[in-house]
């Protein structure tokens, strides 16, 4: 088979990693395989295609910012695209995340439609059936359900500062995505294949396959981080994200740090430089790393990894934890509550701070062994990509 996964970045992030471990397998049994990608340097793909240029992104951000027309600019750049797909002429075209600054989404359907080749479309978040932001849980919005108008979330991503177009945006969304000959819609969760099988987007077959990771990568590692940074006696609480909101919880992990004793610490990656410098001194900060072994190693060192996601899809920060022996303690959000059992983590209220502290006390008081192979061992069971992308392979050929 050929196949071109059509993603916003190419191995860096959960959705640019999950494209490229995807890429690596289908290439190891013989198959052939590109990326084409929006934004940033491309990693682990020599086959990487790029859609346009840092000037195009940011006139898309412009176009976005005043006219919150997301996903309508990139008009030439996406022209072009298409006329270097039409050389690839591959035989399966997967679609992740094509929001994020980059590609003409009514040209790309339009193509979609006329070429009649079969479509998998690997949906993250809900972006794809709103008018306008890829999440909606934080403030309990139903609109999308039957038509969007009145953004609330309008200076959200995708951030417009001066026009709300989200009954638009949706209106044509709902044309444009609608009426794909042969496409599959595969979720990472049951929390999110629901909700799909609720919007406009409903007439698709929809299949969960869940996140998977490069368990060679994610594995108990050994560093010298606690013995550099004089941690070798402290409980250490782990938090990850690409980028820290008040949505991903960096507020409870604020609260969080008021309620410590003395030989715990938080290590918090993914903060701004900003973020950093208002730290309390039981945070340790870091800035968002690609560098999968450092990852690893911090995820190891951790006692516990808290994730108090206010809103979610079915996030791959839970799996590379429970890899590398650490149990999860996560707020009842989306699909993260998913990959957790009760011999590996703790899930509570959103918000419940007396929760999440009562959590990491019984994690403190059994010790992190008592978790650590049973975090392995689900990992290997269920998330292991190399079982997980045999679903997509499989998907693949039956189109």
């Amino acid at each position: 088979m050929k196949v071109l996964q059509i993603n916003s970045v190419c191995g860096i992030g959960s959705t640019g990693r999950i494209a490229t471990d995807l890429h690596n397998i289908l290439l190891k049994q013989g198959h052939e395989s590109y990326i084409a990608y929006g934004r940033d340097e491309p990693q682990n793909c020599d086959t990487a295609i790029k859609i346009g240029s840092k000037f195009d992104n940011y006139s898309h951000v412009t176009l976005t910012r005043i006219s919150d027309r997301h996903g309508f600019g990139s008009k030439k750049v996406t022209r072009e695209f298409i006329k270097e797909v039409e050389r690839i002429n591959p035989d399966i075209i997967h679609l992740h995340n094509i929001h994020g600054y980059y590609i003409n989404i009514q040209i790309l359907f339009e193509y979609l439609k006329k070429t009649d080749k079969p479509v998998i479309w690997t949906l993250h978040d809900c972006w794809s059936f709103t008018g306008h932001c890829s999440h909606f849980d934080f403030i309990s919005c139903n609109k999308w359900e039957t038509g969007c108008f009145k953004c609330p979330q309008k200076k959200e991503y995708p951030t417009s500062l001066i026009l709300d177009n989200s009954e638009n945006n949706y209106l044509m969304k709902k044309e444009l995505f609608k009426g794909v000959k042969n496409l599959t819609i595969v979720t990472p969760s049951e929390w999110l294949a629901k909700l799909v099988k609720k919007s406009f987007l409903s007439e698709y077959a929809v299949k969960v396959i869940n996140n998977g990771i490069d368990l060679n990568l994610f594995k108990p590692t050994e560093s010298d981080f606690k013995k550099k940074n004089n941690l070798t006696e402290s409980f250490i609480i782990l938090g990850v994200a690409s980028g820290w909101s008040e949505r991903k919880g960096f507020k409870h992990f604020m609260e969080l740090s008021k309620r410590l004793k003395e030989n715990e610490q938080i290590i918090l990656v993914g903060l701004s430089e900003k973020q950093k410098k208002g730290l309390p001194a039981n945070i340790i900060g870091i800035t968002r790393t690609n560098n999968i072994k450092e990852l690893a190693e911090l995820y190891s060192l951790a006692d516990v990894f808290l994730n108090p996601t206010l809103e979610d899809n079915f996030p791959t920060t839970n799996l590379e934890a429970l890899a590398c022996g650490t149990p999860v303690v996560t707020f009842n959000t989306g699909g993260s509550v998913e990959s957790i059992s009760s011999e590996t983590g703790f899930i509570v209220t959103q918000g419940n701070m007396d929760q999440v502290v009562n959590s990491i006390r019984n994690v403190k008081l059994n010790g992190k062994g008592k978790y650590t192979e049973k975090c392995i061992e689900r990992t290997a069971l269920f998330y292991d990509n190399q079982k997980c992308f045999k679903e997509y392979i499989n998907l693949f050929s039956k189109r």
